[in-house]
């Protein structure tokens, strides 16, 4: 697998892709019901308390790629984490091929 096709690759691009989804769509939700005469601070508690539990349903190939993305840049960080441990205890790293 070479750098560019690792889970994490992506991250930036699709974390920003999915923030700004479910950002629009509580706008979306604001405006609609503004549009029927719900008070405007009224209308976006409303659409924040339904918008992001349904942004989670509608954008949820969006979600699993930032998800597995952040799992993977996780996962390398404990690594790197580990091995500079290990060479702080005066452990020899294993050979990397």
């Amino acid at each position: 697998m070479t750098a560019v096709d690792t889970p994490d690759a992506h991250l930036g691009r699709d974390l920003t892709l999915y923030t700004i989804a479910r950002l629009a769509l509580v706008a979306v939700l604001t405006v609609l019901l503004v549009l029927l005469q719900v008070p405007f601070l009224v209308a976006l508690a409303i659409a924040l308390v339904l918008g992001f539990p349904l942004g989670l349903l509608i954008f949820r190939g969006l979600n699993a790629r930032v998800t597995e993305g952040l799992a993977a840049r996780g996962a390398e960080r404990r690594a790197e984490r580990e091995r500079l441990r290990a060479e702080l205890r005066g452990e020899q790293p294993p050979d990397e091929p």
